[in-house]
């Protein structure tokens, strides 16, 4: 009689109140003791709830491995996959920016033309030699696009790359040691030998899951060899600022968005991910930068008009005031993950192998498999990357970001329950 009346789109508190007010109904309720609950209302709770109530426990990792986000749905999820700064924003940003949420989610945001104007004054570099993207994804979209000829790619490795690119003309490098780990004059001497030119090389630095990293010296020797070959050097250093250096120098001041190292060689191409190590993958931010001024021109040209929003916008704006904040964030990180990683050292079916991002890729030991451990993991509420079907090597890897001390704690204790053939904390 309800829906005849009102519709069957009403919420179920309208209709449980009218029923209440009936001499003649009854109500009764349900007691729940811990049991697994979630309330649809429309397709996309449904979606939800599909993957909380999947049959198996792999079917619901998968379930969520699908969404490639959106984990605020989730709201007891512990997120060990997704690789962000925990300790950026700091809270007086973060109220700066709720306090202006109401103009920034009523107004046009700007176009490129300001934007890139944004971007030149927070990396030191001219409006022409970078363009700013609905995150960096938007940009290696475009820049692999235009890309012609053999293309080096060295794996494993952040696939977003590769998977833009003809796997006909990709030459693959993969490192033979059980760390995957190489350096520069590795890659010199790999794609200088017969069989294996290149017009391209695309290198993640640190690289995405192995977190190898080349420094300084490492990338100067990379970027005269690519301007004596001619090759074009793309150079992702989207973790970059995260490496821990010797001495009072940060990653940070020696990034390759550098106006003289751009000017040194216009093959050259840096693309960072502001969303990471800034983080705030929300608001999708990521920069590319080079002094090849046609290729930017096309970059920008190809963008939409207004392809950053509001938030975005006003976080580049501000962010330059923050920037004592974002290095000790970066400090804080450091030592979270010299401290995780001599944690998973001591679980005994884990081998973590040594980093220099903000995650720690390991490789599972003892006849376990990678898709138990994140299983077992997930059964718990922790989330982590199982990286086993990415890698071809017969041997099983997990990828585990680094989170703050609280957090990183919780999951050691789950890990070493598993260990110890307990229950998982």
């Amino acid at each position: 009689a309800y829906a005849k009346a009102m519709g069957n789109n009403e919420y179920y508190e309208s209709v449980i109140k009218l029923i209440a007010l009936l001499e003649t109904k009854e109500i009764k309720a349900k007691r729940l003791n811990g049991e697994v609950w979630y309330e649809i209302d429309d397709i996309q709770d449904l979606d939800i709830a599909e993957s909380l109530f999947a049959g198996t426990i792999e079917k619901r990792y998968d379930a969520i491995a699908s969404r490639y986000g959106g984990h605020w749905r989730y709201p007891k999820l512990l997120d060990f996959c997704y690789l962000v700064n925990p300790y950026f924003p700091p809270q007086k940003m973060l109220d700066e920016m709720k306090s202006n949420f109401e103009i920034l989610i009523s107004e046009y945001p700007s176009g490129m033309r300001i934007n890139s104007l944004l971007a030149s004054r927070n990396f030191g570099v001219r409006p022409e030699h970078i363009v700013i993207g609905n995150g960096a994804a938007e940009l290696i979209k475009v820049l692999m696009e235009h890309t012609e000829g053999p293309v080096g790619f060295i794996r494993p490795t952040f696939e977003e790359y590769p998977n833009r690119y003809d796997s006909a003309l990709s030459v693959v490098y993969t490192p033979d040691n059980e760390d995957f780990s190489y350096t520069a004059e590795d890659l010199i001497r790999y794609y200088d030998s017969p069989g294996h030119t290149v017009g391209t090389l695309v290198l993640i630095n640190p690289d995405n899951p192995s977190g190898n990293y080349i420094d300084c010296e490492g990338l100067k020797k990379l970027i005269d060899w690519a301007r004596t070959s001619s090759i074009r050097l793309v150079i992702d250093e989207s973790f970059s600022d995260f490496a821990e250096l010797s001495g009072d120098t940060q990653a940070l001041d020696l990034s390759l968005i550098n106006e003289e190292v751009l000017q040194s060689y216009s093959g050259l191409f840096v693309v960072k991910s502001i969303s990471k190590s800034y983080g705030v993958p929300g608001i999708r931010l990521g920069v590319l930068a080079s002094s090849d001024e046609a290729a930017i021109a096309l970059l920008k040209k190809e963008a939409p008009i207004w392809n950053i929003n509001s938030f975005g916008e006003f976080f580049m704006q501000n962010s330059e005031k923050y920037k004592k904040d974002y290095r000790e964030s970066l400090k804080k990180l450091a030592a979270d993950r010299s401290g995780l990683i001599k944690e998973l050292s001591s679980v005994s079916f884990l081998r973590p192998i040594p980093s220099q991002a903000n995650y720690v890729m390991c490789e599972v030991m003892e006849g376990r498999t990678s898709r138990e451990i994140a299983c077992e993991l997930l059964k718990h509420d922790i989330f982590i990357k199982d990286l086993t079907s990415k890698l071809h090597n017969g041997r099983q890897y997990v990828r585990i970001a680094v989170r703050n001390g609280e957090d990183n704690l919780r999951l050691i204790a789950a890990l070493k329950a598993m260990a110890d053939g307990a229950e998982a904390l």
